[in-house]
């Protein structure tokens, strides 16, 4: 606990109502908080973060501290640094939605800083006085930083691949070797690792400020479970305090923006998974530690019928309540934040049909935040990507307006993973491969609108996907009753891990596959940090409590599996040098210079794809080259026999093989100008593989 501080009473003046917040300037600290139906409201100022009691205590007069429904003062002398909450006071009729409860130590919402030294959440459920155990927000300067010249990157969609990753689990592990483990600085460390890779962005799991605290359970072992994916968010504008070194000391906004910066530096954009559709605070029985103490009614959907009760769209308890104006405001102010204080590229909006809620709770087609994200200036070169669902049973891939927003193609996902485990059907994994037109070109979006993905955060990681038919989430103390049951995936002959050779081989052909299909699909590819290198979590599909080896990356499988690193590293640069496959717009049969339509589907058989044979598991397609690049042509079999492809001649072009999944390492991919050549009588693709030709100018006979 810090040592006591000078006793300082500072001075007070009327404030201002904007900005919200806590905001430094000069002369001291403006402080206003927006509550609809308060009827006072007390600032508490702290020494430090591990302060039990406030040094003072101003009281806002209803009279002079409120403007329509915000109150503020503004505190002269007062700087940075200095630790802050409230108390509000109103109504106390649970059954008309109020909750009120001047006993409760409350965060601002729009806290740049929020530090948990002493809070306990189970303090914040009971009536009682919880001071001393309630969380502090930080008055932080955002003026002074040393950007170095750096801003957001602006890339565009068709030339990223995006790797998910989770800032603690990326170097929590021992095997990491970081100085820093677990944080925004170790993030930093492994920055070499991610441009050999060839990554283009990191998307990081939740960094908003998110409650670790709420113990879950415990796993059979009696380790306790907590909220790992930060899924679980206190504040919007305020980077989680346990993701940096020195957050006791108000450093969390540096430290993230350090990571930022080197981020750029190496030519990596920085893409924030963002939960907007609920909070920590939970359901009518959850603890109250912000918006429900400060406007219950404001901030979340309540169920018409019983005020008392909150309507969950989220699956987590509560739902924020997105289009109410000033929710509204709080989220496109934070996004705002980010971009400019913070150089973010990007945001995936976590279950985003909620974003769509109207007042009665239904989807609008034209919600207001939707739209305000989508026509902000500030936000126009940000990338928005939606998860298009939530847990209220919407899903509405291909409906967020326009060219604006991406969205998560769980459908690529599907799809593509019936077809490698070995399910009929090519028609639709050739919709997959072309960009998902049936499913956005309707709404004039395109390819890019569509993040292919075979795995994320939530499900198998693709070593699983290969090698559990079953989910084992038993260490998650549920009975293994969680988690989706339906997981598309093939143990390829033996349940878990370690497996016996011949299965191994299989797996890693089958992990190949999966990585070729996600590359060579108009769209943009999205893959989870560790799949790569085969990083297991022993079968659970839904690792979300697991602080633990379960999750965190074990740095020693780089080595183990380094020949599969190869692979993804090869194939991501070679989506990077054959402009088709990056392009942003749905083919329409145009041709090149040699007559090669823009793509050609077959079978076995050229010109015969298999869209209406019911049981195909063959496909073929050619893909023209323009502008000087190369054609390409690449030949699919998931069937458990060898197959022969035919191979298309194309004038003065001789094919090489750059890809065939099933050879072993270092063949199953060819470096650049290595490639050997390709017969042009034909190609036996071996089963379940995946072959890829690419063609140049035919090299003139020698004269004997």
């Amino acid at each position: 606990m810090a040592a006591p501080a000078p006793v300082i009473r500072y001075t007070t003046d009327f404030g201002s109502p904007r900005p919200l917040g806590a905001t430094p300037v000069a002369g001291g600290v403006n402080f206003s908080l927006f509550s609809r139906h308060a009827t006072g409201v007390e600032l508490l100022l702290f020494h430090a973060h591990d302060s039990p009691e406030p040094f003072q205590v101003i009281h806002l007069s209803a009279g002079e501290n409120r403007t329509r429904y915000c109150w503020h003062v503004f505190v002269c002398g007062l700087q940075p640094g200095v630790h802050y909450a409230y108390r509000v006071s109103g109504p106390g009729e649970i059954a008309h939605g109020h909750r009120f409860n001047r006993d409760k130590v409350l965060i601002d919402p729009y806290a740049r800083g929020i530090t948990k030294a002493l809070w306990r959440r189970d303090f914040a459920i009971d009536a009682s006085n919880n001071v001393r155990a309630s969380m502090r927000g930080v008055v932080v300067d955002a003026a002074g930083y040393d950007w170095e010249g750096d801003k957001p990157l602006g890339r565009g969609l068709r030339d990223t691949v995006i790797y998910e990753m989770h800032v603690r689990g990326f170097t929590q592990s021992p095997s990491s070797g970081a100085t820093h483990p677990g944080t925004f600085p170790g993030v930093i460390e492994k920055i070499p690792y991610l441009q050999e890779l060839g990554i283009t962005a990191v998307e990081l799991l939740p960094i908003f400020e998110f409650d670790r605290t709420d113990v879950l359970g415990h796993d059979l072992a009696g380790r306790p479970l907590v909220n790992y994916w930060g899924f679980s968010p206190i504040g919007f504008f305020a980077p989680e305090s346990t993701y940096c070194v020195d957050a006791a000391h108000g450093s969390q906004l540096r430290e993230f923006r350090d990571m930022v910066k080197a981020l750029h530096k190496a030519g990596i954009e920085v893409i924030l998974d963002v939960v907007f559709n609920h909070t920590a605070e939970g359901n009518d029985c959850g603890p109250v530690f912000s918006f429900r103490g400060i406007d219950n009614r404001v901030y979340y959907f309540l169920t018409p019928w019983d005020l008392r009760y909150y309507l969950n769209f989220s699956g987590c308890g509560n739902t924020f309540n997105c289009n109410y104006p000033l929710a509204q405001k709080l989220i496109v102010d934070s996004l705002r934040y980010w971009v400019r204080e913070a150089h973010v590229d990007g945001f995936r909006f976590d279950a985003a049909s909620v974003l769509t809620r109207g007042r009665s709770g239904r989807p609008n087609p034209h919600s207001p935040v939707v739209w305000e994200i989508d026509l902000s200036d500030d936000l126009e070169n940000t990338k928005v990507i939606a998860e298009p669902w939530d847990a209220g049973g919407v899903m509405q891939i291909g409906s967020f307006p326009g060219q604006r927003w991406s969205e998560w193609n769980a459908r690529f996902r599907d799809d593509i993973r019936r077809y490698v485990q070995g399910e009929p059907g090519v028609g639709d994994v050739a919709c997959r491969l072309a960009g998902s037109a049936d499913l956005f070109q309707r709404g004039s979006e395109l390819p890019v609108n569509s993040i292919n993905f075979v795995t994320s955060h939530d499900g198998f990681t693709l070593n699983d996907l290969v090698s559990y038919n079953q989910k084992s989430n038993w260490a998650n103390g549920e009975n293994n009753h969680d988690g989706v049951n339906d997981n598309l995936s093939w143990n390829c002959g033996c349940e878990g891990d370690p497996a016996l050779p011949w299965v191994e081989e299989i797996r890693e052909r089958q992990i190949r596959n999966f990585a070729a299909l996600l590359l060579l699909s108009r769209g943009v590819p999205m893959f989870v940090a560790g799949d790569e290198v085969r990083r297991t979590q022993q079968g659970n599909n839904n690792a979300y409590c697991q602080d633990n080896e379960i999750s965190w990356f074990d740095w020693k499988l780089v080595d183990e599996n380094k020949d599969l690193f190869r692979f993804w590293k090869l194939m991501i640069e070679f989506r990077k040098r054959h402009a088709t496959l990056q392009q942003g717009r749905f083919f329409t049969g145009a041709t090149n210079e040699r007559g090669v339509k823009d793509v050609t589907w077959h079978g076995t058989n050229l010109g015969c794809p298999g869209f209406a044979v019911h049981d195909a598991h063959a496909l073929g397609m050619t893909l023209a080259g323009f502008k000087g690049d190369p054609d390409l042509h690449v030949m699919m079999n998931m069937w458990s026999e060898d197959l022969r492809f035919e191979v298309p001649v194309i004038q003065g072009r001789q094919w090489y093989r750059a890809v065939d999944t099933a050879l072993p390492p270092p063949d199953d991919i060819a470096q650049p100008g290595s490639e050997p050549e390709a017969p042009a009588d034909g190609y036996i693709v071996r089963a379940r593989s995946i072959v890829v030709l690419v063609n140049e100018r035919a090299k003139p006979l020698r004269a004997e």
